[in-house]
């Protein structure tokens, strides 16, 4: 194997208000989850819950660990990785972190999902000096927060980011565009919202209406009748995969033909095809989106070396599992960047060299991503992805519009 180097606001309250009813316990050792043997790793996914799609990640880091730990470990260290459901439920996955934190000892938490539930359990894990890494999550505040929350750093392409190459698509395909936005009601959602607007600049007229839904909704098919009485002839839906499902479906049954723009955290093809099931391949043919990884249900990856070997790793360790499915395959990307971190922060390991690594990343040649994009951060910038790739889903599959996008010159950089 080549060597991976270099590689709601209510919500939030209620699950803050939790840590602080039951207390914040001393400060974690910087021993805890580190012998000569192993390193302790913790998380939480949702396994159950309104976003169990998401599952997959967590069944795609724990097969790479599998494989590193066949393998000799990291610099001598087998990782034990916890792993555990949080429902996508902010208070429950406080209670868990803080779980893994005072039993289970472990040295960082990691990859934790959502943005809700990373935004809930930020503040203690920063507490007790718990490195919290590579949330699975790209909103902003995870990187523009850094001073204030230093133990945290992001994994995800930056969801205003993602949210500007949209809006500069539509001003270049489509400038008498009239776009409808359909939006989780959290800060997932509504950095979108955020970034989108950034992109129009003074073309903000562009946008026609925004919706929202909570993750309580039971479906979107009002929200999505609402956005067509808008006149909008573009919808961007930046939704995770229940709902992306829903609002495809809800928009091809309600004989509207708007240019769909789906968020790249909905993009698998699992969601595709699901959609295409439920709605007809209408709702599906056509869709714009962004890729950053490469997908493991495109054919024309057959006989690509890195997807050749996440694979035969994935078929091996977890062989059960979907190894087309792009939301398992970042899974692995996750824990390619996680372990080539650990690499380069050496042999005496600390949490804080770790973290110093990560505000130093410069990965260009993580084999699961589209070449040409690099995980670069700094310490006064910690975006990590901000290029993307924009595709069309034409047959199927999804096809590359031009080359790369990069958003990172509408990002302002922090002073030191």
């Amino acid at each position: 194997m080549p060597r991976f180097r270099n590689v709601l606001t209510g919500i939030f309250a209620a699950a803050y208000a939790l840590a602080i009813t039951v207390g914040f316990a001393a400060p974690a050792s910087a021993e805890d989850g580190l012998t000569d043997t192993e390193i302790v790793l913790g998380g939480t996914h949702p396994y159950s819950g309104p976003a169990s799609a998401y599952g997959a990640v967590g069944k795609g880091i724990a097969a790479y660990f599998a494989y590193v730990n066949d393998h000799g470990g990291v610099n001598g260290r087998k990782i034990t990785y916890k792993d555990l459901d949080d429902s996508y439920s902010p208070p429950q996955a406080v209670q868990l972190v803080r779980q893994l934190v005072e039993q289970d000892k472990v040295f960082a938490v990691f990859n934790t999902l959502g943005t809700a539930v990373n935004i809930a359990i930020r503040p203690y894990l920063n507490q007790q000096g718990v490195p919290q890494l590579i949330v699975a999550s790209g909103a902003s505040t995870f990187a523009h927060d850094y001073k204030q929350y230093p133990m945290t750093t992001i994994g995800n392409p930056d969801y205003q980011s993602e949210a500007i190459v949209y809006a500069q698509y539509v001003l270049k395909e489509k400038p008498n565009a009239k776009v409808a936005i359909l939006y989780q009601n959290d800060d997932f959602g509504q950095d979108y919202v955020t970034g989108f607007k950034t992109g129009l600049g003074s073309h903000g007229d562009v946008l026609a209406k925004a919706a929202s839904y909570e993750v309580t909704d039971p479906d979107v098919s009002s929200q999505i009748s609402n956005l067509k009485g808008s006149g909008a002839d573009t919808i961007l839906l930046a939704a995770t995969p229940k709902f992306a499902i829903q609002a495809l479906v809800a928009i091809a049954q309600q004989s509207w033909k708007p240019t769909v723009i789906l968020t790249n955290v909905s993009n698998s093809q699992t969601v595709m095809h699901a959609a295409a099931k439920a709605g007809s391949t209408a709702a599906v043919e056509g869709v714009v989106s962004t890729l950053v990884n490469k997908d493991p249900a495109d054919p024309k990856y057959a006989n690509d070396a890195g997807m050749k070997f996440y694979k035969a790793t994935a078929a091996k360790y977890d062989p059960t599992a979907d190894s087309s499915n792009l939301i398992y395959a970042a899974g692995f990307v996750y824990a390619f960047t996680l372990v080539e971190a650990i690499k380069d922060a050496g042999r005496q390991l600390t949490r804080a060299k770790l973290l110093d690594v990560f505000s130093h990343l410069n990965i260009s040649d993580n084999p699961l991503l589209l070449p040409g994009i690099v995980i670069h951060t700094t310490p006064t910038n910690r975006f990590a992805i901000t290029q993307l790739q924009v595709v069309k889903y034409t047959s199927g599959e999804w096809k590359a519009l031009g080359g790369l996008t990069d958003a990172r010159p509408y990002i302002k950089e922090e002073k030191g």
